[in-house]
């Protein structure tokens, strides 16, 4: 790729790095740890991953984490997998994400907005009361440390004062979204089985009350491991048999009591997408969590007590953890539970302006939607308060980051970010002190050792290679539920360059220190030895106004030949006739070049995704092998299995 040193978009004023957490940060670093005091962000990070021990323990010192037992060395071991870090300290998350309630008790720590946009502030006092309330009574049930309390729940207030009860009494918690179907749900929760299940009723989404309780009824039957079932009534119906109140558990005025676990006690469980066999239950660790989120949140958004900090996103995917964790920060956070694009494709701005938003984040692919609903943020809205976008779930495009200086603000700082559930973070992305480039991540991440690597384990720099991180990460992984020998997790990332994480997608790091991703290597393009990411196509093609969404596959075939078809989902009232047939082929031609041009264009019903809304590759690859459904995908993860109907289908006729 063209390694030219082209204009930034964004740069951020003097008084704006000087201003910064991080640059404050470095200054403090200096005096106290032996950081470089010059050099700006790049000497910093050098010194972040050359001395990772030094650098985890000012940022413990920097934000205060209270240990309660203290530490006896800040990395025990450093291999990968089995680094353990602060061995020997006890600390709580839940104690440290209520800290700003003993001086601002009466300021919101959540803004809720439903799909009315009118935000419902619950004070920090109030969440404070409501986590010890309930954490006393999960205490009561018998949940001890490390049980599991599982949530059936969208992004409302319920499902934060839970998270941190249960956090607070040492449990694990484990959540989906209320629009998994049960399958996906058992998928998931069965592996891990919960004590308690928290369950709404049903919830509202694009102006449509969908009533779950049958859903619920079938979680309860099928997991046996329950003690108790908390209903919470969002559409207001009676609780069930047998289930008890959310309001009779959450109405005590008791202070919490924060159960001290040591640093790699296990907080949440995520999961994989899973589809291609049952979800990754990925277990991250208390301590983890707590100084990775307290660095990326505190220092890379550069978030604090004055901020707002909204991210769309559901109790399904990890930036809902993500998001929580910004009451480490003493941060305000705002929970929308809704449809993203409801009454209308500006719904997010919307809700950016009624909150104050300092902090927006979304997904690439809603900043592209508004870009082709012609909406106009800052005609429509007031977004005065708003410094930064930032994006995830795929890569921002190019068209993505001018769509935004030019609707938006041209003084704005645009954050695209990558990283994954599997680190509950990010690896390259926000930096307030650097300059942004049009589709470019800032820069790697404070103590991740990030590189691009070429199949024998030799580091690039402006070539395509391997995204991999050659030292330990606080919130990587301490396990994977039910994996015993860790056979798993190991041949999940460590199996192509031993004791270095492999992540799994395509990366540049470019001679300024950025980062470009270009998609999933395990669903590479590979025509003739050259390798293509599969982002750079949709990035091109997308852009016709034709083309709502497209799916690019490379398949080798039994007699050594390779076929990459694109297929593509058509917007209302568009055909695929010769004209745009040659408008696709001419735009990959001219963008990219004439080796990622398609061998055929195949118009589709619809283009499925996982239940977290990314493109499924791997499985419609899968399909068009010859593989049966049942052996291609799990179809719980998906969607839509009507739409993976028509790739078999089409597997068929090719035969």
């Amino acid at each position: 790729m063209s390694t030219t040193n082209p204009s930034p978009l964004w740069q951020p004023t003097a008084e704006g790095i000087a201003q910064a957490q991080v640059t404050k940060f470095q200054t403090w670093a200096a005096e106290r740890h032996g950081a470089p005091a010059d050099g700006g962000y790049p000497a910093l990070h050098r010194w972040s991953v050359d001395e990772l021990d030094t650098f985890w323990k000012a940022v413990t010192e920097w934000f205060d984490v209270r240990f309660s037992t203290p530490y006896t060395r800040v990395l025990g071991d450093r291999a990968m997998p089995g680094a353990a870090w602060f061995p020997g300290g006890t600390l709580n998350y839940a104690e440290h994400a209520l800290r700003a309630a003993e001086t601002r008790a009466d300021e919101p720590a959540l803004l809720y907005v439903d799909e009315t946009h009118e935000p419902v502030p619950v004070t920090w006092s109030d969440l404070r009361r409501q986590v010890g309330s309930l954490a006393a009574e999960l205490r009561a049930l018998g949940v001890r440390p490390g049980d599991r309390v599982s949530g059936y729940l969208p992004n409302i207030p319920q499902a934060v004062v839970a998270l941190l009860a249960t956090a607070a009494v040492g449990g694990v918690w484990t959540s989906c979204a209320p629009d998994f179907g049960a399958r996906s749900v058992l998928d998931r929760f069965q592996q891990v089985e919960p004590v308690v299940l928290f369950a709404v009723d049903g919830y509202r989404y694009g102006g449509k009350q969908h009533d779950r309780r049958e859903t619920v009824a079938e979680l309860r039957r099928e997991l046996p491991t329950l003690r108790a079932v908390v209903h919470i009534p969002l559409l207001g119906t009676e609780a069930p048999e047998g289930a008890l109140e959310w309001s009779a558990l959450t109405s005590a005025d008791v202070e919490p009591v924060f159960e001290q676990v040591p640093f790699d006690h296990p907080l949440w469980v995520l999961y994989s997408s899973g589809t291609t066999g049952l979800p990754k239950a990925i277990v991250q660790s208390q301590g983890g969590i707590l100084v990775e989120h307290l660095k990326q949140l505190g220092l890379h958004c550069d978030l604090g007590p004055g901020d707002r900090f909204f991210w769309y996103t559901s109790t399904g995917w990890m930036m809902w953890n993500f998001l929580v964790s910004g009451l480490l920060t003493g941060t305000t956070i705002v929970l929308y539970d809704g449809s993203p694009g409801y009454p209308d494709t500006g719904a997010q701005w919307r809700i950016a302006e009624r909150t104050g938003a300092t902090l927006f984040g979304t997904s690439a692919a809603y900043v592209m939607a508004c870009r082709k609903a012609d909406v106009h943020p800052s005609r429509d809205f007031d977004l005065g308060r708003v410094r930064c976008v930032a994006t995830t779930g795929s890569p921002l495009p190019p068209d993505g980051f001018r769509w935004l200086h030019d609707e938006v603000r041209d003084d704005l700082w645009i954050a695209s970010v990558s990283g994954g559930t599997d680190v509950c973070s990010c690896f390259a992305g926000a930096v307030p002190t650097l300059p942004v480039y049009i589709g470019e991540l800032q820069a790697a991440g404070l103590g991740t050792d990030l590189q691009s690597w070429d199949a024998g384990g030799k580091p690039l720099t402006d070539e395509v290679g391997e995204l991999v991180v050659t030292n330990p990460m606080p919130s990587m992984p301490i396990r994977f539920w039910n994996d015993p020998d860790g056979s798993r997790y190991h041949d999940s990332y460590f199996d192509t360059y031993p004791g270095v994480w492999r992540h799994g997608d395509w990366i540049t790091i470019t001679s300024r220190g950025s980062v470009v991703i270009h998609g999933r290597s395990d669903s590479t393009l590979n025509r003739g030895g050259v390798r293509m990411g599969s982002a750079d196509i949709y990035e091109a093609v997308e852009r016709l106004p034709e083309i709502k969404e497209s799916l690019v596959i490379g398949v080798e075939q039994p007699d050594g030949g390779y076929w990459m078809p694109l297929f593509v989902h058509l917007a209302p009232g568009a055909a695929l006739d010769e004209d745009l047939l040659n408008r696709i082929k001419g735009t990959i031609r001219e963008q990219l070049s004439p080796r990622h041009v398609p061998d055929e264009v195949i118009e589709v019903p619809g283009v499925p995704h996982t239940l977290t809304g990314k493109r499924i590759e791997v499985p419609v690859k899968r399909l068009l092998q010859g593989a049966s459904m049942e052996k291609a995908v799990n179809v719980g993860s998906v969607d839509n299995v009507e739409l993976l109907r028509f790739y078999e289908k089409l597997a068929r006729e090719r035969g």
